[in-house]
């Protein structure tokens, strides 16, 4: 309810954006010493992601390299047997609010990038951004439902232009541009790919969904998914600055 109320203020999230720590990045490598494995240093992976993130909120609230920010809530998950991620909801200042599908195609893709246009940003969407093989060509996954279709609507189906929608799911362009690529095993295409942001996903090379806020059954959601379980918040106000702040550690919220 604390979070909610930065709705009554500043009115609706518009971007929803998810970040898991990738074990693979290179500072992680380069500590490892004495043929430690990964698994075996929570320690180091939780400075590393920490670091990582506060750059990240850095170019979000500050940089505002998706849209003038003028409040945001986050929360940082650390689970047993899952790597350590962050979700945030952004909410954009009145004039920068996504009210168009051409603004949601600036700031998200759901396409494989062209190999010879971008072969880095290429590479780094296959090995962070596409959904596991599921429905016909993997009934057997993990992600489908007794129903046997996979929980996550993959795959998607082919859109010729993006479609915002206040009573579901947004529907992001996605073209049959031909373009497949084969992940573990399994001949893939733009329909698995999951939203990303291409900036954002060529700096940090690791998983970063990104997705738009639009319809308030939406913002219903992930006001829930964000506090999910037994999270709570409890914030303080400085009243002279009107920032709401809370031990970066757990959650955090602030409005500018």
């Amino acid at each position: 309810m604390d979070a909610m109320s930065l709705i009554q203020r500043y009115g609706k999230p518009d971007v929803f954006l998810t970040m898991i720590c990738n074990p693979n990045w290179p500072k992680i490598k380069q500590e490892l010493k004495h043929n430690d494995e990964i698994q075996n240093r929570p320690d180091l992976l939780a400075r590393i992601f920490r670091s990582k993130l506060k750059e990240l909120r850095t170019y979000l609230l500050k940089r505002e390299i998706l849209g003038h920010v003028v409040a945001c809530v986050y929360a940082i998950e650390f689970q047993k047997r899952d790597l350590s991620h962050v979700h945030f909801l952004l909410i954009f200042k009145p004039k920068f609010k996504i009210i168009n599908s051409m603004q949601v195609d600036e700031i998200l893709s759901c396409e494989i990038p062209d190999e010879k246009q971008n072969s880095y940003l290429h590479a780094t969407v296959i090995k962070q951004m596409m959904h596991d093989s599921c429905g016909q060509l993997n009934p057997t996954n993990v992600c489908m439902k007794n129903n046997h279709t996979c929980k996550n609507k993959y795959p998607k189906e082919y859109i010729l232009h993006t479609s915002l929608s206040n009573n579901s799911s947004s529907l992001y362009k996605c073209h049959n541009d031909g373009v497949i690529v084969r992940v573990r095993g399994y001949i893939l295409d733009n329909r698995y790919v999951i939203p990303y942001n291409p900036y954002i996903l060529a700096k940090y090379d690791c998983h970063i969904n990104i997705e738009i806020c639009y319809s308030v059954k939406a913002m219903k959601y992930l006001y829930k998914y964000v506090y999910k379980g037994h999270d709570r918040v409890n914030f303080a106000v400085n009243k002279e600055t009107n920032e709401y702040y809370i031990d970066e550690i757990s959650n955090y919220q602030i409005a500018r």
